[in-house]
């Protein structure tokens, strides 16, 4: 016992001699400081914090859950049946089949309305004769064709539902930014349903070289199958008609192309209202500015569209637009290229007044001008033909016809040998009279597809000569 006591007695005071030594020696030479949070550690946020900016719409990554929500269901599945000439077979020789198939293809489509109208690309369903069109619920149904646009590639089509059908209203794609994010909905590969992101690269894009079309550019993954589909921006608004891709290997590789929403509704409306489109020229040629151009037609401007010639009796003409002039704006939007004053006028309708800004002897001012239809058409293997006057007609014993403004070039030397010149009257075209411009694009857009184009022509000696063309 007298031993454990010890023990305890000599640790103790082991501890006490200790601690008055680090006391004495060592503390007096340890100065006291303060523990500061330091700046450059990284912030945490909570996983489970709801109001989390960086998920946010409204933060560094946008939230496309409604977008989605919004368009999906009213996206659907356009599968289009086509009769095609195949090549025969040996067995098709011995027991006397026709070379004729079926063809199948398909592609997506955007439901417009409560009752069944849904917009797609003209390709999508061309020389169908039969459309079937699935919802996204799984329901499928038969689809008539109501019209078609093959300039714009838009196609109008209508299903006969027992309910009103979600559907999805047009948005305003001028309003549509580059940078903006947007949403590719469709159905590529046949995978129904699809929902791909990226960003609007560019607008007033034209593929074709001819500053025919009006793209909006995005790099959305859109792939075969897309095409009909939607095009929408994170509020979920309709903005444009995915149409095409940029590819050399027939798959996604970059970017993407839509029918801006105004061009499609513009379409859209003209069929349902017309059956057909109705368009509003200005009635000016020319070209876009740059360097180069600028140069040439002795400007330092070297943005906006140079008039090289205006139309007679257009609307561009009345308002007194000449030669030399240099469109800058019409209405609220801007004109750097062909493709932009081709663009904004596809939304446009015979009547409709725009006001148009230019530049003449470098001092700006607006004109508003009244489009109106065109007079000038291109006719396949001819050219340019155009409105003839009562006394152009009368002058070659006719009431009827219109009139070959230029012969394509292509074609002229074969024409002239046969007694066509420019200035003679195209009066049929397969045993269709015509009294306008109206007549042949009409006369064009309703020929089948085998069937051989018939021009009826009143040549220079005022003889009536149908050629044939396949």
């Amino acid at each position: 016992m007298k031993k454990i006591i010890t023990l305890v007695f000599v640790s103790a005071l082991g501890g006490l001699l200790t601690l008055g030594g680090y006391k004495l020696f060592l503390e007096k030479d340890t100065q006291p400081f303060a523990v500061e949070p330091s700046s450059e550690l990284p912030t945490f946020i909570p996983a489970n914090n709801t109001v989390n900016t960086l998920n946010s719409s409204t933060g560094i990554t946008p939230n496309f859950i409604e977008a989605a929500d919004k368009s999906i269901h009213s996206v659907v599945h356009v599968k289009n049946t086509a009769i095609v000439n195949a090549p025969l077979s040996m067995r098709d020789y011995f027991y006397g089949r026709s070379s004729q198939r079926a063809q199948v293809g398909t592609g997506s489509g955007v439901i417009i309305s409560p009752t069944g109208y849904i917009v797609t690309n003209n390709h999508v369903i061309k020389n169908a004769t039969e459309i079937s069109i699935t919802l996204n619920n799984n329901k499928t149904y038969m689809a008539e064709l109501i019209g078609t646009d093959e300039t714009t590639d838009i196609a109008l089509l209508k299903i006969e539902a027992d309910e009103d059908l979600p559907f999805m209203a047009f948005g305003d794609s001028d309003n549509a930014k580059i940078g903006e994010w947007v949403l590719a909905v469709g159905n590529p590969f046949n995978l129904n349903s699809t929902v791909t992101a990226g960003i609007i690269s560019a607008k007033s894009r034209d593929l074709s070289g001819q500053n025919m079309q009006s793209f909006i550019q995005t790099d959305a993954a859109v792939n075969p199958g897309n095409s009909g589909g939607a095009l929408v921006n994170v509020n979920g608004d309709l903005i444009g008609i995915n149409t095409a891709i940029s590819s050399q290997t027939g798959s996604y590789i970059g970017y993407s192309f839509a029918v801006p929403s105004n061009i499609a509704r513009k379409i859209v409306n003209d069929i349902m209202e017309f059956g057909n489109v109705q368009n509003g020229i200005l009635g000016v040629t020319g070209s876009a500015l740059n360097s180069e151009a600028a140069k040439k037609f002795g400007t330092t401007t070297t943005e906006g569209f140079y008039v090289h010639d205006v139309q007679e009796a257009t609307g561009a003409e009345k308002a007194g637009i000449q030669t030399g002039d240099i469109i800058k704006k019409i209405d609220n939007v801007e004109i750097n290229k062909f493709s932009d004053l081709t663009g904004y006028l596809k939304t446009k309708s015979p009547n409709d007044v725009v006001n148009v800004t230019l530049l003449r002897d470098d001092d700006e001012e607006t004109l508003p001008v009244t489009l109106l239809k065109p007079s000038i058409y291109t006719l396949p293997t001819i050219g340019l033909v155009k409105n003839a006057s009562k006394k152009e007609l009368k002058r070659f014993n006719t009431d009827y016809g219109v009139k070959i403004n230029k012969l394509d070039e292509t074609y002229k030397s074969n024409w002239i040998r046969n007694g066509v010149e420019e200035g003679s009257i195209v009066t049929k075209i397969n045993g269709k009279k015509l009294y306008s411009i109206d007549d042949v694009q009409n006369a064009i857009k309703t020929r089948s597809v085998n069937e051989p184009l018939q021009i009826e022509v009143i040549n220079k000696d005022g003889e009536k000569v149908v050629y044939h063309f396949r």
